[in-house]
């Protein structure tokens, strides 16, 4: 849809957006290996699937950590490095959970698996944001946030034909392939053109909170908001199909299939629409219409309208996410564009995660109906997002580096 936003470009231009975008996608490959086997975790462990949402909920509680510590890297040491070192870090920890002896083995490692993939987003979004040209900013944020449910997709696919043959414990084995990027990294990206070797402090860094401490706020609200819209919608998911509705893990993997088929199709769609229509109204457009699709996804009882409703309030959910990257990175001060876009992030991902064990607790008060766990937070959180962003900030094609105006 935006393929000419996308002539003249260079070739290191392409292998940045590309190194980038697999980042991220297999970052979320890893991640959602462990929400498809919340069930079987917990059955051999001899506990809840409660209990083992505390590790959902030590992943994205640790992400802030990561992002803080990494971006302050990529500020002062350079993108590039910093993203290699966390692509090797997160696949290695992924690994190593396959071979937990037991539940506080594993949740302590999903906490520093979150650690390092706290880092990869902020690191990788500044450094595509940074070498892309501007017309192209649009369309790149929804093909990086694409990223996300197309891990989401890889992982329904892996558990779909191999977890029967692997178990649980294969599907992290599996998730160590994501090191290999590293190789593609080092051979063909190059630094990010807008950085320059700083001297990077954590006074520093508070510096640049306490100077633009209302736009920190703001941006730390609005991504809770948001990571509750897209973790409500996704997390317990899985299980949602396997325990209320009794389905095979085939039948759950081809529906989530279906699912991230439409989150990727939405954040490409609303990331281009963002150029045109700038991107607070994008956002406002696709959280006001996941409202009209959320009976059809948490309420409908054949597997056919249940893959439709997913694919449906995906494609919104995703669609207002695929304008994330982008509006973090142009409403981000310069000095601390490593830092300040994946750090608020995070954070609001810190806010939002009690949400898989939220929800498992009220589908266990409503008698395991998660339906209603899930349409009561999606819902929620659309309107709240819609309003955060009508009262926010509108900085589509600011110019990045030292050359930027003082507003």
């Amino acid at each position: 849809m935006r393929i000419e936003a996308l002539s003249g470009w260079t070739r290191e231009q392409k292998h940045v957006v590309v190194a980038s975008f697999l980042g991220w996608t297999l970052d979320a490959f890893d991640f959602f290996l462990l929400v498809f086997v919340l069930k079987d975790i917990a059955k051999e462990f001899g506990t809840e699937i409660s209990n083992v949402t505390l590790a959902i909920f030590l992943t994205l509680a640790m992400r802030p950590i990561g992002a803080f510590l990494f971006g302050r890297a990529a500020d002062r040491w350079g993108r590039r490095p910093t993203l290699m070192v966390n692509v090797l870090l997160y696949s290695l920890l992924e690994f190593a959970s396959g071979f937990s002896p037991n539940l506080t083995v594993l949740i302590a490692l999903r906490a520093l698996y979150g650690v390092a993939m706290g880092g990869e987003w902020g690191v990788g979004a500044s450094l595509t944001m940074e070498t892309i040209p501007p017309k192209a900013r649009g369309f790149v944020s929804g093909l990086l946030q694409s990223g996300y449910p197309t891990g989401y997709f890889l992982a329904s696919v892996v558990y779909g034909g191999l977890y029967e043959y692997i178990g649980w414990r294969g599907m992290f084995f599996v998730g160590v392939l994501p090191a290999l990027l590293v190789l593609y990294i080092r051979r063909n990206v190059p630094e990010s053109p807008g950085w320059e070797p700083s001297d990077t402090t954590h006074g520093n860094t508070l510096e640049v909170v306490k100077s633009h401490w209302r736009l920190a706020l703001y941006a730390i609200v609005l991504m809770t908001a948001f990571n509750f819209f897209s973790h409500g919608t996704q997390d317990l998911y899985p299980t949602f199909l396997q325990v209320q509705h009794g389905m095979s893990p085939h039948e759950t993997s081809l529906i989530l299939i279906v699912l991230n088929i439409g989150a990727i199709c939405g954040g490409l769609t609303f990331g281009a629409f963002s150029e045109r229509l700038g991107r607070r109204r994008t956002i406002i457009i696709a959280a006001l219409l996941s409202l009209l699709v959320l009976p059809l996804w948490a309420f409908s009882e054949s597997a056919v309208y249940l893959a439709i409703g997913a694919f449906l309030i995906q494609f919104m959910v995703q669609g207002a996410w695929g304008v994330i990257p982008v509006h973090l990175n142009e409403l981000s001060p310069d000095n601390a564009r490593g830092t300040f876009p994946g750090f608020v992030y995070q954070l609001g991902n810190l806010f939002a995660s009690v949400n898989a064990t939220m929800q498992a607790d009220i589908a266990k008060h409503f008698d395991g109906k998660y339906s209603i766990a899930l349409a009561g937070v999606a819902g929620t959180v659309a309107v709240v997002i819609a309003i955060l962003t009508f009262f926010g900030k509108e900085a589509k094609g600011v110019v990045f580096g030292r050359a930027r105006p003082t507003p």
